[in-house]
């Protein structure tokens, strides 16, 4: 059945690759499998092994049925590599979890020293916007929904004539306009800003790190982070500029850089340095703040707490230590709220001087320890309940550690050193060159406490020697 919709004049390739592993950077194409479409009519079909000079695995051997002694004879990547773009270049190319199949194909392109690039169509996020009423969108679900046979499943060539018979299903279900609006809003370019037209999104990897902006006279203009670094810059340029600080970025960039971490850690870590590094003028949260407090005050000890600079504090010891504040303002605000809420005395916690009844007690908002009619006890009893809403987490190792982060390709260690970030490294001689003198910095200590509260199982904590 041909397809007549108007977004289908164009030409397609519906490609699918078997592959040695699940990491572009890393695994290799074993067998390439494409169907061609001209006019909205078969056109032909191609296929061949590849050897990917690696092992295959035995699970993925197991699971497509190609094994090392089928590719050992094959052609490699380099051999086919002038045909097959040839076959690709102008097309749009189908795939289903097509980010998958098109990032093997970039980056084996890319070894060759050959750029390739191309309009892309997902069939799994095409079949998720026109039945969303169904929860799964793989590829042996939607063969069982739509009924659907393959002779060859897990083969390259079996697989992509399934998304050609999908395709037609679909069209023929939802009709020309439910299909081409679906889409076309799938390949929905963003709206590049006029000093960014040969900027290419595509180049940007789709994978953890962080991005930087840059205006005119080459200053740092907005900093940011993504777990999927292509997404989350192309999302600035959507064209609808929702937010106005999109709007700002739009008109003042005019360069682009990014750098690409072994994960979201890194991203996090990264970003937050870099704010406070080269203090760009868009980003408003994680900028530099010298003007740190917080509080302490040791229960054993008594007496009302102490505001301190955060460059005066020992935050190893966590159990002394209540909030970080941007100011002291902001501090002496946090203690105020808490003593309205728990019917502090503001003259016993040192928010006000003088002897006698406080101000708040005439408003019959302290409970009279100031005036003789609360024990000192008992009212210190609610200071310590007020305070553990404010209260830092201890460092909970002995000294410094490393958070191991991998990728599949890269390997680093963060190094820490209570609640202070002290760089990432990828090999000893990195390590000893690091400095030693950690700081305390506000948003790297979120970060951290996030990650080893929540997520301390998926991480591997090294210890380090002093």
């Amino acid at each position: 059945m041909p397809i007549n919709s108007a977004v289908f004049d164009r030409p397609l390739v519906f490609l699918d690759l078997e592959t040695t592993g699940a990491t572009a950077t890393h695994d290799r194409i074993t067998e390439i499998g494409l169907i061609e479409v001209e006019n909205g009519e078969y056109a032909g079909e191609w296929s061949t092994l590849i050897n990917p000079q690696a092992r295959i695995p035995p699970f993925i051997e197991s699971l497509t049925g190609i094994s090392n002694e089928m590719v050992a004879g094959a052609p490699t990547f380099e051999d086919v590599a002038t045909g097959l773009k040839a076959r690709l270049d102008g097309k749009l190319l189908i795939a289903h979890n097509a980010r998958f199949d098109y990032g093997f194909l970039k980056n084996e392109f890319a070894r060759l020293d050959m750029r390739y690039s191309s309009d892309l169509l997902c069939t799994v996020k095409l079949s998720r916007k026109l039945y969303p009423g169904h929860t799964k969108h793989n590829l042996d679900t939607l063969m069982e929904r739509h009924a659907v046979n393959c002779e060859a499943r897990h083969r390259a060539l079996g697989d992509a004539r399934v998304l050609w018979d999908l395709l037609q299903i679909w069209r023929a279900d939802a009709g020309d306009d439910a299909l081409n609006a679906a889409v076309a809003a799938q390949l929905k370019k963003p709206s590049l800003p006029a000093h960014l037209q040969d900027f290419l999104i595509e180049d940007v990897p789709a994978a953890p790190g962080v991005y930087l902006f840059y205006g005119e006279n080459d200053l740092p203009i907005y900093i940011g982070k993504s777990v999927n670094l292509r997404s989350r810059v192309q999302a600035h340029f959507s064209g609808d500029h929702r937010l106005s600080k999109d709007m700002n970025i739009t008109q003042q960039i005019r360069r682009v850089e990014w750098k690409q971490t072994a994960g979201e850690l890194g991203a996090l870590l990264e970003e937050a340095r870099l704010v406070k590094d080269m203090l760009p003028t868009l980003n408003r949260q994680l900028r530099r703040n010298n003007d740190l407090h917080a509080w302490q005050w040791d229960a054993e000890v008594g007496g009302a707490p102490v505001l301190a600079h955060a460059a005066d504090i020992d935050f190893s010891a966590g159990g002394a230590v209540y909030g970080v504040f941007r100011s002291k303002r902001a501090a002496v605000d946090a203690l105020r709220g808490l003593a309205q809420v728990h019917e502090l005395c503001p003259i016993a916690i040192g928010l006000e001087k003088g002897k006698g009844p406080c101000f708040a007690y005439q408003l019959q908002r302290c409970r009279g320890v100031c005036v003789g009619a609360e024990p000192p006890a008992q009212h210190e009893l609610r200071l310590i309940e007020a305070l553990a809403e404010l209260k830092l987490q201890s460092w909970p190792f002995a000294g410094r550690i490393g958070i191991r982060e991998s990728n599949g390709r890269d390997s680093v260690l963060h190094v820490l050193d209570h609640w202070c970030y002290l760089g990432t490294v990828s090999n000893d001689e990195e390590l000893a060159e690091l400095d030693q003198r950690p700081a305390f910095d506000l948003d790297t200590y979120k970060i951290l406490k996030r990650f080893l509260t929540d997520r301390r199982s998926r991480l591997e904590i090294v210890p380090l020697a002093a």
